[in-house]
């Protein structure tokens, strides 16, 4: 169990560092959303422990293996997960910000 002060460090820091992150890949690749489309696919590798080749091999198994995983997380895992999301779509709506007020990156 997550102490309070823990848990909030923790949603702070996911929420900047995903934040960070889908800045620099939207300035790179001028994709405005392009993290919050990659994020997903970063929790299941947080989440998940089954390898990424199994869920071509084995489906079945792996998606399902994900589901029961992802229904298994404590409430203080899914509040962190969800602030890095969250990071993620702020990143996306201020370089569209910056981009409708004449800021050109790279």
């Amino acid at each position: 169990m997550l102490s309070l002060p823990v848990l909030l460090i923790s949603m702070v820091l996911f929420l900047v560092l995903f934040f960070g992150i889908g800045f620099l890949l939207n300035m790179l690749l001028r994709m405005s959303w392009i993290m919050a489309i990659i994020y997903p696919l970063v929790c299941v590798f947080i989440i998940d422990e089954v390898r990424f080749i199994q869920y071509f091999q084995e489906p079945g198994a792996s998606f399902q293996a994900l589901g029961n995983k992802i229904t298994s997380l404590a409430v203080a895992d899914l509040l962190i997960l969800s602030s890095g999301l969250v990071g993620a779509i702020l990143s996306g709506i201020v370089i569209k910000m910056l981009r409708n007020r004449g800021y050109q990156m790279f």
